[in-house]
């Protein structure tokens, strides 16, 4: 009887352990960056939490921001990288967990940028022009921009000549430097990271001021998704420090010093900031 229980023990230890190795989480990001990018930046990030975690990571794009909040909200992934205006639009559709934010994204910003050829030199001077916002549903590339012109006294329906939306920071960026637009506004972490890269050319777009800051992105996971797990993945991340040579690359290209531990609380002044800008009920 004794061996019975005993073979009876090891078969579902066996059967664990094949479980967890078969098992696949499924991550995926708002697209505010091109598609190539966001693979590149998510490669080694992947391979960490694999070797973390024992299982396979699996990184599945989508086309838009909709999508994302979809597919975690319906449980079609597992954990998705949100600015914080998805976020709360995650949180109002479905049970979902903030895991963790970078450090950065305590304090984020974004920066409104202007056409050189065309003079720009202050969001004063886009009065009346053509203006880019990213996504309609970015944090940083649309709601908090538009909510802090607006305080301004700035309703860009009204202030500006025209409205657009590039659907990415580094196409609001190529929308100004080509001239479809004066004006735009994009993620600050973005224009950094264009800017140390040479990416931007300088002679033809300028920096024209940064927001406030705000809480923005964090990584967060469908609601029911087992606790246990929960707790793996976070204290994966809050292992992660790019003081330490093994997670430089990993850190470098999220652009982060480290993770931190958050919670939706964090997210309450988004919400706000979405409803005072009439994009939210």
């Amino acid at each position: 009887m004794k061996a019975k229980i005993a073979l009876a023990s090891l078969l579902l230890a066996v059967s664990a352990v094949a479980g967890a190795a078969d098992a696949i989480l499924k991550v995926s990001a708002i697209p505010d960056e091109a598609p190539t990018e966001l693979q590149r930046k998510f490669a080694p990030l992947g391979s960490y939490l694999e070797k973390e975690l024992g299982m396979k990571v699996q990184f599945v794009p989508v086309t838009d921001y909709a999508g994302v909040v979809t597919a975690l909200t319906a449980d079609q992934i597992d954990m998705a990288w949100l600015g914080g205006f998805t976020f709360v639009q995650a949180s109002q559709r479905g049970k979902v967990v903030p895991l963790v934010q970078r450090a950065e994204d305590a304090k984020f910003t974004a920066k409104y940028i202007g056409s050189v050829e065309a003079g720009i030199k202050t969001l004063q001077d886009l009065k009346g022009k053509r203006f880019a916002f990213g996504s309609a549903s970015s944090t940083s590339g649309h709601l908090m921009p538009r909510y802090f012109l607006q305080k301004q006294g700035m309703q860009p329906e009204s202030y500006f000549k025209t409205v657009g939306y590039s659907g990415a920071h580094d196409a609001t960026v190529a929308w100004v430097a080509s001239g479809k637009v004066e004006g735009g506004v994009l993620n600050a972490s973005v224009w950094d990271k264009l800017v140390e890269a040479g990416k931007i050319d300088q002679s033809k777009v300028r920096l024209l001021g940064t927001t406030p800051t705000f809480y923005d992105y964090n990584w967060t996971v469908r609601g029911s998704m087992d606790k246990k797990l929960q707790q793996r993945i976070q204290a994966a991340f809050l292992k992660l420090d790019d003081s330490k040579p093994e997670y430089k690359a990993i850190m470098e290209l999220q652009r982060a010093s480290k993770f931190i531990a958050t919670k939706a609380e964090n997210y309450e002044g988004i919400e706000a900031a979405a409803k005072a800008a009439g994009l939210l009920q």
